[in-house]
């Protein structure tokens, strides 16, 4: 599914087009998401001037006087700036009209997405209120990791991989990350040094600032708000590359499943 990268580069991809724009109207097509539609978003969001666009987590934030429109592209959503003229495809849930003369349409063929709205503080939201912090914000350091980690025996790959533990890590960074480190997928959270915490959270912020700079890459078919695909995948070191040399030392690199998840890992230069 779209992943953290891939939710910034379209925050990024659409917010020009609709931040200081007023809704003119909302038109839901489909209210079947993972969660309905709720039957008063368009009354609450029309005539609503869209004041910022930002992202928590996986979650895009449409942000006005009135309330915030919380956003979610599940397994295969996607949101695109077009014409209202353009055809809709079979796919598309809802759409936004702007007094720009475009409109901003959540395209979701297996409906894993959300369209939600809260007049609360976003941050106080049920989905959002329990989320650690960003990996590229100044509460994620390898202090607090090495902390929240204590007495930990859980593997370190599933245990960065936790939501309320830090967010955005998905499968794809968490195994290049943890090479960038040189840690061991197992590696009990609650053994490893300051030292080598600190090291891992520099990795994590390089691996998905180098995603974001690409587009992101986390799902083969996934398309940026332009419309180009991500390239990110071609860069990867050692994702899905099990049975192939380690591009540092030549070692196999092995394949294995931890926590559920498919791990690539070097067995000599992760310890």
């Amino acid at each position: 599914m779209p992943e953290l990268p891939e939710v910034e580069t379209t925050r990024r991809g659409i917010a020009p087009s609709l931040e200081g724009r007023r809704v003119e109207a909302v038109r839901v097509f489909d209210p079947r998401l993972r969660w309905p539609v709720p039957a008063e978003l368009a009354g609450a969001l029309a005539g609503q001037r869209i004041e910022a666009v930002r992202r928590r987590a996986k979650y895009l934030l449409l942000e006005t006087a009135g309330g915030t429109l919380i956003l979610h592209l599940g397994m295969s959503g996607s949101l695109r700036v077009s014409d209202p003229e353009t055809p809709r495809r079979r796919h598309d849930h809802l759409e936004i009209r702007l007094d720009s003369g475009r409109c901003l349409r959540l395209h979701d063929p297996r409906r894993f997405g959300a369209a939600l709205w809260t007049r609360e503080p976003p941050a106080e939201h049920p989905l959002l209120a329990p989320l650690g912090p960003e990996p590229l914000g100044e509460g994620f350091d390898g202090a607090y990791l090495r902390r929240v980690g204590r007495g930990r025996r859980q593997a370190i790959k599933p245990f960065i991989m936790n939501n309320r533990i830090v967010v955005g890590v998905g499968n794809i960074y968490a195994n290049e990350a943890l090479f960038r480190a040189g840690i061991h997928p197992r590696r009990a959270a609650g053994r490893i040094s300051a030292r080598r915490m600190e090291a891992l959270v520099e990795a994590i912020r390089a691996v998905l600032a180098a995603a974001i700079e690409q587009g992101g890459t986390t799902l083969r078919d996934f398309l940026r708000e332009d419309g180009q695909p991500g390239y990110f995948r071609q860069r990867l070191e050692v994702y899905e590359r099990g049975g192939e040399p380690c591009p540092r030392c030549t070692a196999t690199i092995r394949q294995a499943l931890i926590g559920q998840r498919s791990s690539y890992y070097c067995p000599r230069c992760q310890r």
